[in-house]
């Protein structure tokens, strides 16, 4: 099965880091999705830039809207997407909490609807 693993940022937080750990905990993740990958678990992945660059698009009467960063008024954002190949739920829980960006802010765990994925030749 496929797992989204969404995981979110304080970013205030993170700018307050150091630059040296910065790089460290960065480093302990790439370290990490890399043997993520030696297991056949790493099926794709990326961090995303600041949420200061985000926009929202919101379908309005007569067209759609575009509005500066993210729509929800909240502390942590979005800040990087892994695809895991896992099991099940609980195996992609396992492998995810040995994750070292879980030390900066939670990660949501989805299942991905590899049915409607295949019919739209997405992921296959």
């Amino acid at each position: 099965m496929k797992f989204a693993c969404l995981g979110y940022i304080d970013e205030s937080k993170w700018e307050c880091l150091a630059g040296g750990e910065q790089t460290s905990c960065m480093e302990a993740c790439l370290a990490y999705d890399a043997e993520l990958k030696r297991g056949g678990h790493f099926a794709g992945g990326m961090c995303l830039e600041s949420v200061r660059h985000a926009v929202t698009l919101k379908h309005r009467t007569g067209g759609v809207e575009v509005m500066d960063g993210p729509f929800i008024e909240t502390k942590e954002h979005l800040g990087g997407i892994l695809i895991l190949e896992a099991r099940d739920l609980n195996h992609a829980i396992q492998l995810m909490s040995q994750h070292p960006g879980v030390k900066m802010g939670p990660f949501e765990i989805r299942a991905i609807d590899e049915k409607f994925a295949a019919q739209a030749g997405v992921g296959t």
